[in-house]
Formats: C-alpha cells, sequence, structure tokens
C-alpha cells in the first residue's frame, strides 16, 4: 500500500486525560488546535498484502477508516494449511504539535465471521513505539457455532496508557491478528472462517487518542 497521510482531524478521535506531573495546569480537556499529520510508513502482513488495505479521511477531518479487502483466516474445505492465521502491521509516522504528547486509548475492529459449532475464531491486537518493550495486548473470542457480524473493542485503563516519548519522532506500530481453530469441528466436511472489514475512527469510536503536555524545560 502506498504512503499516505492522516491530517488534522484524522486523529479528532481522541479523549482527554491528566497530564501525571506537578503541574496542575497541564490538565487538558481537547486535542492540540494545531494539525496532526500521521504518515503510514508501511502496511506488512499476510491479512493486509500489497493493493488490499486502503486508508480514508472524512471531509470534515474527525475521523478515518481504514478498509481490508483480503483479510481472512480459515479452516477447513477449500483452506490452505496456513490460512488459519492472518496479521496485518501498520507501521505509523505520527506528527504533533511541539509540547504535547499521545498514546491510544481505545480502539474498534468489525468483521464478519462464520464458525462452525466446535470452532474458535480469535481477534488480537497489540500497539507499541519504536525501540519500546512495551505494548498493549488484547484478545477477542468467538466461539462456534457462530455466523455474524463480529466487532471487538480495547479500551486501555488511564494508568495503563503507553505514552509517545516527549520530543522525540518514534514510528508507532498496531499489529492485528485472525485466528481460526477447527476445535472439535470437522475440517474435512465444514469450512469456518473470520474476517477484518474495517477498522474505522471517529470522535466517538475507533483509535481514541489521549493527550497530555509534555514537562516543560
Amino acid at each position: 500500500m502506498p504512503a499516505g497521510l492522516f491530517t488534522a482531524g484524522a486523529i479528532a478521535a481522541m479523549v482527554a486525560t491528566t497530564l501525571s506531573t506537578h503541574n496542575a495546569s497541564s490538565v487538558i480537556t481537547n486535542p492540540p488546535p494545531d494539525k496532526i499529520v500521521i504518515e503510514i510508513a508501511t502496511v506488512n502482513g499476510s491479512g493486509c498484502p500489497a493493493g488490499t488495505a486502503a486508508v480514508a479521511v472524512s471531509p470534515d477531518n474527525t475521523a478515518f477508516t481504514v478498509t481490508y479487502s483480503d483479510y481472512l483466516a480459515q479452516v477447513g474445505v477449500g483452506a490452505k494449511p496456513t490460512d488459519f492465521r492472518k496479521n496485518c502491521q501498520l507501521n505509523l509516522i505520527v506528527h504533533v504539535p511541539q509540547g504535547f504528547t499521545y498514546a491510544i486509548a481505545s480502539a474498534d475492529y468489525r468483521g464478519y465471521a462464520h464458525l462452525e459449532s466446535g470452532a474458535k475464531g480469535t481477534q488480537k491486537a497489540s500497539y507499541y513505539f519504536q525501540g519500546s518493550s512495551v505494548t498493549t495486548p488484547s484478545s477477542h473470542s468467538f466461539n462456534g457455532s457462530y455466523s455474524d457480524n463480529w466487532q471487538a473493542t480495547d479500551r486501555v485503563d488511564l494508568a495503563s496508557l503507553v505514552w509517545a516519548p516527549c520530543g522525540e519522532l518514534r514510528n508507532f506500530n498496531i499489529n492485528t491478528e485472525l485466528r481460526v481453530n477447527a476445535g472439535s469441528s470437522d475440517p474435512a466436511k465444514t469450512t469456518s472462517f473470520m474476517t477484518m472489514d474495517s477498522t474505522d475512527g471517529d470522535i466517538n469510536t475507533i483509535y481514541h487518542l489521549a493527550w497530555k503536555e509534555c514537562p516543560k524545560k
């Protein structure tokens, strides 16, 4: 997928947070007023091969959507041995106004799943800054029989937020994974699958960012 940009309100999916310093005036309730730009450095993974992931920003810059057209994990009839697990890694360069830093506060994912009785589907995600060993992992499971749309929401407690280092430009990585296990179902006669359709972001849903001011030097 070619490099692209999220502008201003592409990150307007933000929630306020409290600065954990001794300066009470650092409490903010809104995102920075200046433009924020997210550059997509790379998109890699079996769940998002070249040309199958697209990014769109809403006209009013208050939402963004990552759409996948080939993010499918499956087991059973017609599936290859490696199809049971698919993944995608988004590597983002986030440019924020000087004096501010951010963290992912919540994220939503959705898709469709058809799981035979006894089968199981799992959606996983993790977030981390380049060069950091601190990750924020999550996992959501769906048990068969199941044949419907699915949605998973990750929320991070304030105390567990992982903040971008102040004054440094660190790439931000978002890893997602879909996995389908046949379990007690019969993969010789049935097919179970799980798809990721899109990752949306707006002021009420996906990829909410928490903001705080950096300590003044």
